[in-house]
């Protein structure tokens, strides 16, 4: 099996791959000649799962309509947030992110919307809560579907009329603040138990968007293992530079049940166990690792023939050449003819 070669592992930190899978000797493509087709520097992928969102991120940033974004934990909720903030025009001003879930609900209300003075026992100086922070900014709400019922009603009055006061106070405090909500709970059903508001959820939901699981973008893990190897490395002083062949296929037909952040999680201990220049991943400790859940060999394949197939459709059937499959696809036109053989993937059908 072949293998994933860093040129250069320091300068992939940060930055989006256009090779969306590289198994065979494919050299990745230095800093200077990376571009996003959307911009999303900090957003690694290319798989159509996630450039749907992107492309729905660009449509919904210059505006100044409420989003919320649904997805499963570990899916890269708040880096989509902070994408829209990016490309809005309040990219200038403050994007303040809160978790209401890590927020005791006794102390939610205070950090939303601030306290005066003597407002509870403890407030022994005026607070501006994160509403206020963000005045002319974003305020990204995290975990949105854990706030009580009780503080519901005043987050529907600050989402709808821009408008609430402290703790403790009477005075009424205006803002321009972008509201970008998020969760990975079922709202809808929640509505319907009467544990959240159907007023307030159908004021959320003006521009939702479904952050796809790393299982639906299979193609972006290869990606993804090379940025957080490099970047891990770096930090822990390794000089890691490749990646086993057989080691990437295991890692893109995992599962990862717990998305992004269960990925990133395994890459760190391949890294600190990793004594040469070439990330090791042992069988032993892949098959331990808490949450692993393999499928079955056939799903890589599928995932790379979905991949070749709507990089043939883009290009009208064409193969080589600009704008070509190949060139989509960041690969070289014999490995792709190569792969296409394999997956017996024929040109002809999708050429106009």
């Amino acid at each position: 099996m072949a293998t994933v070669v860093f040129t250069n592992p320091e300068s992939f930190m940060g930055v989006s791959f256009p090779n969306p899978s590289a198994f065979e000797d494919e050299q990745l493509c230095p800093e200077s000649e990376i571009r996003s087709d959307y911009g999303f520097e900090d957003i690694i992928g290319n798989s159509s799962a996630l450039q749907r969102v992107l492309e729905q991120v660009a449509v919904v940033a210059p505006t100044n309509a409420t989003v919320l974004l649904h997805g499963e934990t570990g899916t890269g909720k708040e880096l989509i947030a902070r994408a829209i903030h990016k490309l809005s025009r309040r990219r200038h001003r403050n994007f303040v992110c809160m978790n209401c879930a890590a927020t005791p609900s006794g102390l939610l209300e205070s950090d939303v919307f601030g306290h005066e003075r003597g407002a509870f026992t403890g407030a022994v100086m005026q607070k501006k809560g994160r509403l206020e922070l963000a005045n002319g900014g974003t305020l990204f709400l995290d975990e949105i579907g854990d706030i009580s019922l009780e503080l519901q009603p005043k987050l529907l009055r600050a989402v709808q009329e821009q408008q609430f006061e402290r703790l403790g106070s009477t005075r009424t405090i205006q803002v321009d603040t972008r509201m970008i909500v998020a969760t990975h709970r079922n709202l809808p059903e929640m509505v319907r138990n009467g544990s959240f508001r159907e007023d307030l959820f159908y004021r959320l939901n003006v521009f939702p968007i479904q952050i796809p699981p790393l299982r639906e973008r299979r193609e972006d893990i290869p990606l993804l293992v090379n940025y957080f190897a490099s970047k891990i490395s770096g930090r822990m002083g390794k000089q890691i530079k490749s990646i086993p062949g057989h080691a990437m296929e295991l890692l893109t037909r995992n599962d990862w049940r717990g998305n992004i952040r269960e990925l990133a999680n395994f890459i760190e201990r391949a890294v600190i166990l990793t004594r040469g220049d070439e990330l090791e991943i042992p069988a032993v400790e892949f098959a331990s690792y808490p949450g692993m859940c393999i499928t079955t060999p056939s799903t890589f394949h599928q995932a790379e023939s979905k991949a070749i197939i709507a990089a043939l459709k883009e290009a009208s059937g064409r193969v080589a050449g600009r704008g070509g499959a190949a060139e989509l696809l960041g690969l070289k036109r014999t490995t792709l003819q190569t792969k296409m053989r394999k997956l017996n993937i024929s040109r002809a059908e999708y050429a106009c």
